[in-house]
């Protein structure tokens, strides 16, 4: 006990939700240290970092030649390699508020439709960015232990996990995944629906993150107590000068209906491959509803009143995940059947 004791305290192990949207790390013993949006911003003359997370999303459309800001991750993968390898460096030594020599494990959540391909691809990075042993874990069920469902028993937990570039769908029994559906689509492809959709209604070009504050603010997936309006700065798409226009809440729904629509369906595929006693598990106990896409106002009314089953939105669905790993991460051994296989080099 006394050696265990000593060892927690020089343990720098780590858990890592690397996604599209963003990239929460927990550190082992202390919980999350770090909360930033998977956006980095580089030197175009000498490729050095000059920003990660929340300075580098500021930079977002307003960058010059001589700066390139980057979204490394795409579709819940990884779409560039170095730069991903430049981000996870970046945040395990932040993670760490003193150095070792010994490296830290590293847990990574990935999406549980990943390829081996891309497995290798995270772990990888993981290794070259400064980590001494890598462990995967599927979101899904990353996310069921961070809202405290009883995966080890022998019962349907499902969980849909929706995430800036993917939303993860699963039953999970005896902890693993029995079934699982996954689409890459999440909170990214609705800032792009909205975006879309007031270039044809409105005439006016607007940028990423004026779409996220439109989503977040008047966003819906279900028709609102009382809808609302606001004002959206961008540009004209005749004249090309700058022009602010009044947008409703119902317009906004409609334009993200296709996205949720989507999400919907997977949901009902899903069921068509569940076993009897697991889809009666499922409706006595509902729909787990976790990531930060799963924030968009009505989401959970709208699943419920599609599949009519309840859905239970997490309070605090965007650390779902990274709070399970952590959980994994604390209790390697208790979890060991949730890891995914390593792969061989």
């Amino acid at each position: 006990m006394f050696w265990k004791n000593i060892s927690s305290l020089f343990s720098n192990d780590i858990a890592i939700d690397l996604g599209t949207a963003n990239t929460l790390v927990y550190r082992k013993g202390i919980g999350i240290v770090i909360d930033e949006p998977s956006v980095v911003a580089i030197s175009s003359i000498n490729r050095k970092i000059i920003s990660i997370g929340k300075g580098a999303k500021e930079m977002l459309g307003k960058n010059p030649d001589e700066v390139r800001v980057i979204k490394p991750m795409k579709d819940g993968v990884i779409a560039d390699f170095q730069v991903t390898e430049l981000m996870l460096r970046n945040l395990i030594l932040r993670a760490q508020k003193k150095r070792f020599l010994i490296k830290p494990r590293v847990i990574v959540c990935v999406p549980s439709g990943i390829t081996e391909v891309e497995k290798r691809a995270v772990r990888d990075s993981a290794l070259h960015a400064g980590a001494r042993e890598v462990f995967l874990v599927s979101e899904p069920v990353a996310a069921a232990i961070g809202s405290d469902l009883p995966i080890h028993k022998p019962q349907g937990n499902l969980v849909m996990d929706i995430g800036g570039g993917t939303t993860e769908i699963a039953i999970i029994s005896l902890s693993h995944i029995v079934v699982h559906s996954s689409v890459r689509i999440g909170g990214d492809k609705m800032d792009q629906n909205i975006i879309s959709f007031l270039r044809k209604k409105n005439n006016i070009f607007v940028g990423v993150q004026t779409a996220e504050k439109v989503k977040k603010e008047i966003g819906s997936a279900f028709p609102l107590e009382k809808e609302v309006t606001m004002e959206v700065r961008g540009r004209d798409i005749i004249t090309g000068f700058p022009i602010t226009v009044e947008v409703g809440s119902e317009e906004i729904r409609e334009a993200l209906s296709e996205t949720v629509v989507s999400m919907i369906d997977a949901v009902k595929r899903l069921f068509e491959k569940t076993a009897p006693e697991l889809a009666a598990d499922i409706a006595e106990r509902g729909i787990i509803l976790t990531g930060g896409g799963a924030k968009l106002k009505g989401l959970d009314k709208k699943i419920q009143e599609a599949v009519d089953l309840p859905v239970h939105l997490m309070p605090e669905s965007l650390t779902c995940v990274v709070k399970g790993s952590g959980m994994i991460l604390d209790n390697l051994e208790e979890y060991k059947e949730v890891l995914i296989k390593k792969i061989e080099s």
